[in-house]
Formats: C-alpha cells, sequence, structure tokens
C-alpha cells in the first residue's frame, strides 16, 4: 500500500512554511504570516505545495503543525481574561520572582510585570507540606464561595496553583470539581496537570502562561481543523512540542503552553536528523528566520534537552529577564535577529539590531509594503546576498532603492557613513550578536565550538552560516536541502512522544527502591498513554532521566538511567551516574556530601525515522556558474566578483569555490573568498574552510 502524503506547517514570525512529503518527493513553499487569521497562510500554503505536487488535499493522510502563536501571545499580552487561585499568602510569589537580578549593577533594573495583575490573584486557606501532607485541610464551602466570585467578575480561564501540590493533587482537584459545577464556561488548569515540578515560582507561572492562552490556542486549533476540513483534508492533526515530539491536537489543545518553542524544537529535529545521517557527533544548529535565530547543540544526533525556558525577555533577550516556564524543552538559546530585525542607533552612537522585527506586516523596507526602517534583509540585498526579482522563488520582488534610503537615513546620516558600509555595519553587528550568544551556551555547558560543524538552515542561516563560522572558529557548516523550511520538514522527522516529570525529593542516603519503581512505572504509564493517543499501534520506548545535585546547591543536573537501572533502582548505580554527568560538566566532583534527587522523569516516544547514511561523493568537478554578481565580503571588507550557480543544476561531487552565492527558491548559499562547498549525495551543499573538502 502506498504511504500516504504528509504535510508540515510552521508558521513563523514572518513567513509561514509548507512542506508536503511522501518518501522523497516533497514540494515547499514560504507564504508570509497572516496576522489576523493565520490559518489564511497555511491554506494557501497548502493550496500551493499540493499544485506543485499534483496532489489533492484528500490525499493528505497526516498534517503536523507547529506555531508561534502561543508565544506571540505570551510577549504580546493578547490572552484570556484569567484568575489565579493559589494557597494564602503566596498570591505575589509570581510579581515577587527569586533573589536573581539578570543586570547586577544597574540601579534602576525594571523586572517584567507579571501575567496577571495583583487584583486577578486570588487565595484560599490551605496548606500541604514538603512531604505532601495535608496541614490546612481546603473547605469546599470556601471554594464555592470564590467560585462565585470568579463568575461575577466574567473570567474566561482560571489557573489553580497551591503550594507542593505535585506531592499531594486533592486541593488542586477538589477546586476544579467545584468550579466546573459553578463557572462551567471557564477552561481551569492545574499546576499538578501542567507542570507537577517543586519551585512554586516557575510552577506558577507556568500553570498561569498555560491558563492566559488556553482559550486562544483552543479557538483557533478548532477553526484550523474545520478550515481543513473544507479544503478537503479530512486527516489526523498533530501538533509539535518544545520537547522535539508530536502530541494530539486534543492534548495540544488543553497544555498549550507545551507549544510555546514547537517551531524552534522542529528545528533541532531537522538537524539531529542531518547530523544522523552524515554520521556527525558534535553539531551546531543554527536556525535563521525571519524574526529570531535559534542555536542549539546537538551530541550523538541529540538535541540537548532542558526543565526550564524562558518566553518575553524584556533586555534584549538577557538571560534571566523573561518569565520562566517549567516544561521539557529542547535546550536553546534564542537571539532577536532575523531577516526582519530591526536596526536602529543608539544613544552612544551604536548599531543596535533586533530584538524588534518588521514581521511581515510590514516587513522590511524592501518589500515595498510601507516599512521604513532598515532590517538586516535590507542590509543582505544591498550587500549581494539576495536575488532581488528571486527572493522567496520569485514571490516577492525586493527593491533595493527602499532598502538603500532606510539603511541611509536611519544610520547613515546619524553616523556619517556611505550606504553599503551601514548594510556592512548592520550585518556585522548582528552576526556579532548570535556569535556571542554561541560562545556563551558552549561555554555555559563545557564545549568547544571548534570542534562542532554547523548545520545552517531557516530563510536567512545560510546567508549568515559563513560568518558567523568564522568568527567561532568552524572549519565546516553543511546546508541541507529544503533548509529554507527546515523546521517544517523537522515536524516530519519528529516521533509522537511525551515526557512526563514528577518532583519527589529524595537523597541517596535515604534511598527507597520500592518507592522509586513505583514512581517511574507511574510516570511511563502517564507518559505513554499521551502517545498512545496519537498512535494506536507503533511500538513505543521510554527513555529514564533524574536531575540530582549535591546537597546544598541551588541546582540540579539531567542524569540518564537505562530501563534496567530505572526497573532496578540502585543507590550505587545512581551516583556513579551523578559523578560522571558531574564531572563531565565540572571536570570535578566533591566529596563528602550527600547527593539529592529532586525530580523524575520518563520520555516515551515512537521510534524515530530509520536514517541511512549518506555516501561519501567523488569529486566530479567544478559545477557550471550561471552568471556572476557583486557580493561584499566582510572578511576583507570590499566587494568582490562573485559566480552564481543555482543549486538545481549541482550534481554530486560537484564544487563550488568561493567567492561564490548558491542560489535557490527558499533562500541563498553565501560562500566567501577561502571557503569551498561541494554537492553530496543527499542534496546537501557541505562548506568547509581551506581546500581539504
Amino acid at each position: 500500500m502506498t504511504k500516504p502524503w504528509r504535510l508540515g506547517v510552521d508558521i513563523g514570525g514572518t513567513f509561514t512554511d509548507v512542506v508536503l512529503e511522501r518518501g522523497e518527493t516533497r514540494a515547499s513553499v514560504k507564504v508570509l504570516t497572516t496576522y489576523g487569521a493565520p490559518e489564511d497562510a497555511i491554506l494557501q500554503g497548502i493550496r500551493t505545495v499540493c499544485a506543485q505536487a499534483g496532489v489533492a488535499p484528500g490525499e493528505i493522510g497526516q498534517v503536523i503543525h507547529g506555531t508561534t502563536l502561543a508565544t506571540n501571545a505570551l510577549i504580546e499580552r493578547r490572552g484570556a481574561k484569567t484568575a489565579l487561585i493559589t494557597t494564602q499568602g503566596f498570591r505575589d510569589v509570581i510579581e515577587m520572582r527569586t533573589e536573581s537580578r539578570f543586570e547586577q549593577y544597574d540601579l534602576n533594573l525594571k523586572l517584567p510585570e507579571p501575567l496577571l495583575p495583583r487584583q486577578r490573584r486570588y487565595t484560599l486557606p490551605e496548606r500541604i507540606g514538603a512531604r505532601g501532607e495535608v496541614l490546612i485541610p481546603l473547605d469546599r464551602g470556601a471554594v464555592a464561595a470564590l467560585a462565585d466570585e470568579l463568575a461575577g467578575a466574567g473570567y474566561d480561564s482560571v489557573a489553580v496553583g497551591f503550594l507542593h501540590s505535585y506531592l499531594n493533587e486533592t486541593h488542586e482537584r477538589m477546586v476544579a470539581e467545584v468550579l466546573a459545577e459553578r463557572l462551567p464556561g471557564a477552561m481551569v488548569s492545574l499546576s499538578c496537570e501542567v507542570s507537577p515540578q517543586m519551585r512554586e515560582y516557575e510552577r506558577f507561572n507556568t500553570v498561569v502562561a498555560n491558563a492566559y492562552i488556553k482559550p486562544l490556542m483552543k479557538s483557533y486549533l478548532t477553526r484550523l481543523k474545520g478550515r481543513l476540513g473544507g479544503e478537503g483534508l479530512d486527516c489526523p492533526v498533530f501538533l509539535m512540542h518544545s520537547g522535539g515530539g508530536i502530541i494530539s491536537l486534543e492534548n495540544a489543545a488543553e497544555f498549550p503552553v507545551r507549544l510555546v518553542e514547537s517551531g524552534p524544537a522542529g528545528g533541532a529535529v531537522f538537524a539531529a536528523d542531518i547530523a544522523a545521517r552524515h554520521g556527525l557527533d558534535k553539531v551546531l544548529s543554527f536556525d535563521m528566520g525571519g524574526t529570531t535565530a535559534k542555536i542549539c547543540l546537538i551530541k550523538d544526533q541529540t538535541p540537548r534537552t532542558a526543565r526550564v525556558f524562558e518566553v518575553a525577555r524584556s533586555y534584549r533577550f538577557k538571560k534571566g529577564s523573561g518569565m520562566p516556564i517549567s516544561i521539557p524543552v529542547i535546550d536553546m538559546v534564542e537571539i532577536g535577529a532575523g531577516g526582519g530585525s530591526l536596526a536602529h542607533v543608539d544613544a552612544m552612537n551604536q548599531i543596535r539590531v533586533g530584538p524588534e522585527s518588521a514581521g511581515s506586516e510590514p516587513g522590511p523596507a524592501s518589500y515595498g509594503r510601507g516599512g521604513d526602517r532598515p532590517a538586516v534583509t535590507d542590509a543582505d540585498l544591498l550587500l549581494g546576498r539576495l536575488d532581488p526579482q528571486n527572493f522567496a522563488g520569485g514571490s516577492i520582488a525586493l527593491h533595493p532603492d527602499r532598502a538603500a534610503a532606510a539603511l541611509q537615513s536611519t544610520l547613515g546620516d546619524r553616523l556619517d557613513m556611505g550606504t553599503e558600509t551601514a548594510a556592512f555595519g548592520l550585518s556585522e553587528v548582528v552576526d556579532e550578536n548570535m556569535a556571542n550568544a554561541a560562545r556563551v551556551h558552549a561555554v555555559e555547558n563545557g564545549e568547544d565550538l571548534s570542534q562542532y560543524t554547523m548545520i545552517a538552515f531557516g530563510g536567512a542561516a545560510p546567508l549568515h552560516a559563513a560568518r558567523l563560522c568564522q568568527k567561532l572558529g568552524i572549519s565546516r557548516f553543511l546546508v541541507p536541502p529544503g533548509a529554507g523550511v527546515g523546521s517544517a520538514i523537522g515536524f516530519l522527522r519528529a516521533p509522537f512522544s511525551f515526557e512526563a516529570t514528577r518532583s519527589v525529593y529524595m537523597r541517596l542516603g535515604d534511598f527507597d527502591a520500592a518507592v522509586i519503581r513505583a514512581l517511574f512505572a507511574e510516570l511511563a504509564g502517564e507518559a505513554t498513554g499521551f502517545v498512545r493517543s496519537c498512535d494506536a499501534t507503533a511500538p513505543i520506548g521510554a527513555e529514564y532521566k533524574v536531575y540530582m545535585r549535591y546537597t546544598g546547591q541551588g541546582w540540579e543536573i539531567p542524569v540518564p538511567l537505562t530501563a534496567e537501572e530505572a526497573a532496578h533502582p540502585d543507590a550505587a548505580v545512581f551516583q556513579t551516574r551523578f559523578e560522571a554527568e558531574y564531572e563531565k560538566l565540572f571536570a570535578r566532583t566533591v566529596q563528602g556530601l550527600d547527593i539529592e534527587i529532586t525530580v523524575w522523569a520518563v520520555n516515551a516516544a515512537t521510534p524515530s525515522p530509520e536514517t541511512v547514511p549518506v555516501p561519501q561523493s567523488d569529486e566530479t568537478g567544478a559545477a557550471v556558474a550561471t552568471g556572476t554578481r557583486s557580493l561584499f565580503d566582510p572578511a576583507l571588507g570590499k566587494p568582490l566578483a562573485a559566480s552564481v550557480t543555482d543549486r538545481t543544476t549541482l550534481a554530486a561531487g560537484q564544487t563550488v569555490t568561493g567567492p561564490a552565492v548558491i542560489t535557490e527558491d527558499e533562500t541563498s548559499v553565501i560562500l566567501p573568498a577561502g571557503m569551498t562547498a561541494r554537492a553530496r549525495a543527499d542534496g546537501c551543499i557541505d562548506i568547509r574552510t581551506g581546500e581539504d573538502t
């Protein structure tokens, strides 16, 4: 039986990417995101790719979707009217934050406002202890009275977060029962379901964020499902979640906070798949789109993961200045550096780029849609990296004169420099911003980037990857086929998966194997149930992980366990595994201290698609150029005559020597002087410094 067509859809801040795939056959398109009704861009893209492939929409058997809508709603504060119910005395936790100061010496430091103002935060007299015991019982009558008050205030959504509810959820469950009776029209989010982990600041923020965007996302997903059906796509719709797997539309609507990093997660999965095909164990994933750039470390073909990440950072994407979300997520650093990122001159007469973006409406000045401020795309156009007549496959005509006018008026006139120099300055600033973020991320994880290979994708990454490699000391990068729509392709490579987590504090000195076995079994059942709701027949595997630290430390590190070690827990094995991971990060262990386990996690997943190694391609000579154009080389600080080659004409083994531009519909690969590219058998462009290709 022929496999059905599968569709991947990624809504970004500037473009919506749509990919249609079956086996080795693929059609893709980038269309401008329609903010008012995001599904409009999706339907436009579906019609285009179906026409390209000669496929009727009814032949599509599966849709996998990732979106920035949840993130944007949190950043722009466009959520539902939401209330928080918490333990008496703890209503201000989300406003008090922690003692951490992300700008230690800034006397005028302004902390981001909490998602809910104080008048929307309510309390009930109850208390669960740190071991899960009930210290103050919750009175059902008090809950009913508060529910009536909330009903009168007209709330659309309610978040419930009690102290230590991750150990004992009975009080949160009682509130949910009463709200269902007295406030049937409101949506309810419980912290014991959304994020059953210790640290109330992060947990309360997470459940509030889930409740805040739940009505919006539920409405959008329901609307999208109906619109797809109207186009003839009567097939299952799944969502990419932040941890790098796929969940059902129903689960996504219930836990929309899990979608906050869905698009970038798809990109990391895409890069990991390419790394596996090429046998690369150390990869730096570089995803640069229209609004942001994302950088992720991938070791042994597996992206790094984390339990907490931040959204809506208020200080130029500075760590610690945002809203913490406590869910399983692929660990990456995000920078306000995309094709639409806007430039300005600050009070010190320095060029600054981002985090503000032109998006798709109006877009960069060169789009000719009303934008009058210079963006990264405008600089790329004037530096010769983009063809004004063949941008986005020719669907968008760029206007060099408008780009030049915006750069000159905003940067050139202010700094007394020419237009080309202004474009060069803007480009260097954004590249250095990304390089610096990558350096810091690598240092924080104890990695040397000179040993890494970069995989560049997203519409803007191949334009900037070579310069980024020069700055980071990386000698090789790959640009895979479909790089311009990499995240959408990644959706089609991801397994169905779900990670269940639970905070149960335990010291190795008090190790209880029976409790651990029961806990892992419960988490495995929970995670497997979510995955089984997506695929009723596929085999499901499980990965086990614990988060451990030395007694007295403030944060823990992830420690992977085998299924055998989880089924037959042993304190000595746990200690050995922890010390090995700790030494990898800090080059030493600490003697004489007990070790604590704070969080337990089980990730259930279907098998990932089988990867076929890419054979090495013998050199078959130089590719045939279709023309030349002027290309500014930032390392040399001057324009050079560069060859132009159409990527579709490259055969396996053919080489292109810089300076050169390799063009395709969705992006262009920039090759500065001193770099050589070779086409691989799978369509990847393999670029290396010097002649060692």
